[in-house]
């Protein structure tokens, strides 16, 4: 009997593949870079069924700020509220596009499939997507590419859904072997090494201890509507909770080439996993 070919889901992380300080400005030479290392590692495992969301950065997370439209409609601001969640939508496009184009670049076969055209969240907490189209995608050998995108909310009119809470809804339905998360640091630390000196590297964090790791997280750098890096952290503990045999990996984008080894190999000495 065949081995079941791997299923892993990669996220660009909104910090990694943009300048999340400066609105809509894409870092196109570590785009073009990472997609570059996802074919190399595509071409030596061609069996490996891959999942590839990003951040909005500084696209979507501009104008989701600016209309706060994760928070929903604001009472007698409906009309501006709902033109920030088209404007909201379209930059998490726009940024989508150039990811999809940099990939398709370099001879990968990726397909967008949007979350904002079937998802339905209740109060923020992602309810439903149509996921089938993206399972048939990796059967076929596609490389499917959601994103940080606007979603309809029941309780708040609309709001805005992480990768993270997509894969996590997504892991329900298609069961991935491994999530890797790169960013812009490797791993998890104890303090924001992008300002601090001094911070130390978490190289494992254990799910099950939550008041432990909630003590010592901080937030990313730059404008994060969706939470920064204690919300990533808690999001993925919580679907290692759920599914135990599930290996995540937060690692930086920045290293050349340890992404790449990263998909090719499990056990790659990089960043900080998330274990049960």
């Amino acid at each position: 009997m065949m081995p079941t070919p791997e299923t892993v889901f990669l996220k660009l992380g909104g910090s990694l593949i943009t300048d999340k300080t400066q609105r809509e400005t894409p870092r196109m030479d570590v785009l073009e870079r990472l997609a570059g290392e996802i074919a190399g590692a595509r071409r030596r495992r061609p069996e490996m069924r891959l999942l590839i969301g990003h951040g909005s950065g500084s696209f979507g997370h501009f104008a989701g700020k600016k209309y706060h439209t994760r928070d929903g409609i604001i009472a007698g601001q409906e009309e501006r509220s709902w033109y920030g969640y088209a404007q909201t939508g379209a930059a998490a496009a726009r940024l989508n596009r150039l990811v999809i184009d940099a990939l398709l670049d370099v001879g990968l076969p990726a397909v967008t499939i949007q979350p904002s055209a079937t998802a339905q969240c209740r109060d923020g907490d992602l309810l439903e997507m149509h996921w089938l189209p993206i399972r048939h995608a990796l059967d076929v050998g596609l490389l499917p590419v959601v994103h940080g995108d606007v979603a309809m909310d029941t309780e708040r009119g609309c709001t805005i859904i992480s990768t993270e809470e997509i894969f996590a809804y997504l892991a329900g339905q298609i069961a991935p072997d491994r999530i890797l998360l790169a960013g812009t640091v490797d791993g998890v630390f104890t303090g924001d090494p992008l300002r601090d000196e001094g911070v130390e590297q978490i190289s494992t964090i254990r799910a099950g201890e939550r008041e432990i790791w909630e003590r010592v997280l901080s937030g990313s750098h730059g404008v994060d509507v969706t939470g920064g890096m204690a919300a990533k952290v808690a999001d993925m503990a919580d679907l290692v909770m759920a599914y135990s045999s599930l290996i995540v990996q937060i690692l930086s984008g920045e290293n050349a080439g340890a992404l790449g080894q990263a998909l090719l190999d499990p056990d790659a000495n990089a960043g900080t996993r998330i274990v049960h």
